[in-house]
């Protein structure tokens, strides 16, 4: 049973590994949506700034044809000049005269400001454009780290699925179908190592006989907590358990 409860541990081991490494994986897809997002945003800043130049430009052309339409009228009324009677008249002419003056000069201010927001649209546009250039560039180099994070990752999932296939043969079934009912239960940690003759998962006292029959190499029998239920095993099983998986790892490289 000592050998079936290293095992257990070197499971145990394999699988939070197994854990941690879906947990990694599990985040690449936000990552990448991440960098979709920012690519967006740069792409809708420079948009909204060339939609606000286009607006800016359709208003210029408007009060640029208000500016020729006044001065046209300004001209037809000195037209008329040679024409007029009298002095009645003459200053009621006058009058349209500076009206259409002053209407040009006012067009020619909104002229003014529409040519100077249109300057700086221009300068947003740019501003927006290489912004988007250099998200892109930088996207690009995080989006290839990590699709390489990511083989990686599935790489060591891969690996460690077979050292989990390894190691499960050397469990009976029954003590698996244990073992999985318990981890199912406790996020995964069906084994709780002893410390000071406690659990060191919650920290019930452990009978001094559970002590006794663990530190025996003979043991056949499998204790539980009586509190979490979880599987003990002593801190030298856990030694003799990395040891093990130490000396695996190492096959594997050579």
């Amino acid at each position: 049973m000592q050998k079936v409860l290293q095992s257990l541990v070197q499971l145990q081991s394999i699988d939070v590994r197994v854990g941690e490494v879906r947990a990694r994986l599990a985040r690449f897809p936000r990552r990448i949506a991440e960098l979709d997002q920012r690519i967006a945003a740069a792409k809708a800043d420079v948009d909204t700034s060339k939609a606000a130049q286009f607006t800016s430009i359709k208003e210029r052309k408007k009060y640029e044809l208000d500016v020729e339409q006044w001065k046209e009228r300004v001209r037809k009324y000195k037209d008329q000049g040679s024409q007029i009677k009298t002095n009645e008249a003459y200053r009621a002419l006058q009058h349209e005269i500076e009206l259409a003056e002053q209407e040009i000069a006012e067009a020619e201010d909104r002229l003014l400001e529409k040519m100077v927001a249109g300057e700086e649209y221009d300068r947003r546009i740019r501003a927006s454009e290489k912004s988007l250039t250099e998200i892109e560039a930088a996207t690009r180099v995080e989006r290839t780290k990590i699709e390489s994070d990511k083989a990686a990752a599935e790489r060591e999932l891969g690996e460690l699925n077979a050292d989990r296939e390894r190691a499960v043969a050397q469990i009976p079934e029954n003590v698996l179908d244990n073992y999985t009912r318990i981890a199912k239960k406790h996020d995964g940690i069906a084994l709780t190592e002893i410390r000071d003759e406690r659990c060191s998962s919650c920290g019930m006292m452990i009978r001094p006989h559970v002590i006794q029959e663990l530190r025996r190499a003979t043991g056949e029998e499998l204790f539980h907590c009586e509190t979490c239920t979880r599987i003990f095993y002593n801190l030298e099983q856990s030694a003799s358990a990395a040891a093990s998986i130490s000396a695996s790892s190492n096959s594997e490289i050579q």
